[in-house]
């Protein structure tokens, strides 16, 4: 099958991200994949290819406007779902090495079979929640950069995402239209996980009138012992 690639090769050129014909290849494979799995469970709602280049794969690279991955080493996705964004993101830039962390099994299993088929090395999947994986020393505080597209509100992601993300690093949430008064109010747990922020990114998606935005956190300090709360408390009852 032929696929139009033009919103995509625009889209990255806008970026400032050159692809190359593996690179192209490779998300018309992931397109492919995904499309063909989410037959048989959920892990999109957006299955027409156009779309996908545009609410999944381009959304997933813009974050290339907060911050210069060619100077980022490790990252961290928390509730990364079907691989977003952190496929995207290993595909435009190979040198990554990246942990997806999603909460449930199949997705998991999803995502290995999609690091396989495109030949990816340097990638993990983990199953399991991500104030977990926070108390592990393996992770905590190990990686340059970790991002999250999964939607909860931003002082609960913070608590997430923060622990995972060493001194000096960054931790951005993509999230959907203004988000000014959101940052305000989750600027108190930010600062108690050891963040601030940084920027707010605001952009609207190629060939559409979606409005998204980047919250960018800069790690500032380490985050305390006692963070993340157990399982299911950032959730319930955000900082």
């Amino acid at each position: 099958m032929t696929y139009d690639m033009t919103v995509l090769e625009k889209g990255c050129e806008n970026l400032g991200i050159s692809l190359d014909g593996k690179q192209k290849e490779q998300f018309i494979q992931f397109y492919e994949y995904l499309v063909e799995k989410n037959k048989v469970m959920n892990l999109t709602g957006i299955t027409e290819f156009q779309e996908v280049l545009v609410k999944h794969f381009l959304d997933s690279l813009a974050c290339v406007k907060a911050v210069d991955l060619t100077k980022v080493k490790k990252v961290m996705d928390i509730g990364t779902g079907a691989g977003f964004p952190g496929v995207p993101l290993k595909i435009a830039f190979p040198h990554l090495e990246e942990c997806l962390l999603d909460s449930l099994k199949k997705r998991v299993i999803f995502l290995e079979e999609t690091f396989n088929l495109l030949g990816f090395d340097k990638i993990s999947a983990i199953h399991g929640r991500a104030e977990e994986f926070a108390r592990n020393k393996a992770y905590r505080e190990q990686y340059d950069l970790c991002v999250s597209r999964a939607v909860s509100n931003l002082s609960t992601l913070s608590e997430y995402c923060l622990p995972y993300v060493k001194k000096g690093g960054m931790f951005i949430s993509y999230k959907s239209g203004k988000v000014q008064e959101e940052a305000e109010s989750a600027a108190r747990a930010i600062k108690l996980l050891g963040g601030e922020i940084k920027d707010i990114c605001y952009f609207t998606l190629p060939d559409s009138e979606i409005e998204r935005s980047l919250v960018v956190i800069e790690k500032v300090k380490n985050t305390p012992g006692k963070y993340p709360r157990k399982a299911g408390t950032p959730l319930k009852e955000p900082l």
